[in-house]
């Protein structure tokens, strides 16, 4: 009876994970499964099996469809440097800086999380849209022209993009800022280095690794995002996602939307693999240093 007691408080954290590992078998590498099997074969008309064919994979090589996957690198990129840029200061700002209303104001961070995505895009394409609050500020600013609208354009991508993903950016960074020793910074200002210095030597280095996992967070879901370019950029920019549920949704080819669905799976794989290299090779630097 006791080694049954046993094993069982051994096992107790395996068995609380089994549903999730379950949801993951059934929700997500059954339907990947699936996707590869579509993007491998192919089933002829006058045959009632699926043959074995790298058809859609050599259709992919064609220029447009690799225009399609530059122009989708560049915007994730662009978005997760932009990102980066706002968020790092606020990141740096909750941990460092705020002493009180900490759990309010990352409270107030995720709050717009928790409404749909759909809700948050629709409610700029209201501020963006023509004779809208915010056109109208802008106008009265100077920034714009009475007769120009800031939606339909790589613009409004980028606002929704950035604003949909901010949170992503700005987590990862707080985490390993809340994590430092701040003793570090007492001891950098008791050498007689200044402001600057401390961050350049101490607080950004050991801040890399939470740079480097919101860059991913972010540039994972900028590549495959369809929603906010077809509402904010009126579907004038094609791109991976975009084409993806074109493929399924639109002309019902589910061996291209599949084939494709599987190739942005393995150049994100290798996005991740990238920056898994990167910030190993950083820590391995910055630990001689320090």
């Amino acid at each position: 009876m006791n080694i049954v007691r046993k094993i069982f408080k051994e096992e107790l954290p395996f068995l609380f994970a089994c549903p999730a590992l379950i949801w993951q078998l059934f929700f997500v590498y059954l339907p990947l499964i699936v996707l590869l099997f579509y993007s491998f074969w192919n089933r002829e008309q006058v045959s009632k099996f699926f043959k074995f064919s790298f058809v859609y994979y050599s259709e992919i090589l064609n220029f447009l469809y690799v225009k399609v996957i530059i122009n989708s690198v560049i915007l994730a990129f662009i978005t997760a440097i932009i990102s980066l840029i706002i968020a790092y200061p606020v990141a740096y700002f909750f941990a460092i800086k705020v002493k009180r209303f900490k759990t309010f104001l990352l409270f107030s961070l995720i709050l717009p999380s928790w409404t749909s995505f759909i809700v948050q895009i629709y409610a700029w394409f209201f501020l963006l849209q023509k004779d809208s609050l915010f056109s109208i500020i802008m106008y009265k600013l100077g920034f714009i022209s009475k007769s120009s609208h800031l939606l339909n354009d790589y613009g409004a991508i980028l606002v929704g993009m950035v604003y949909c993903f901010l949170p992503f950016m700005i987590l990862p960074i707080y985490t390993v800022l809340e994590k430092m020793d701040k003793k570090l910074l007492e001891v950098s200002a008791d050498l007689g280095a200044n402001q600057i210095q401390t961050f350049k030597k101490i607080i950004l280095p050991l801040s890399f690794p939470g740079i480097v996992a919101g860059f991913l967070l972010v540039f994972i879901p900028s590549f495959g995002e369809f929603a906010v370019p077809d509402l904010l950029g009126g579907g004038k920019t094609v791109l991976w996602g975009s084409l993806i549920v074109e493929k399924f949704l639109v002309t019902k080819d589910w061996h291209s939307g599949a084939t494709l669905t599987i190739m942005g799976i393995l150049l994100l794989s290798l996005t991740l693999m990238f920056g898994y290299i990167i910030n190993y090779f950083f820590k391995k630097i910055v630990r001689t240093k320090i």
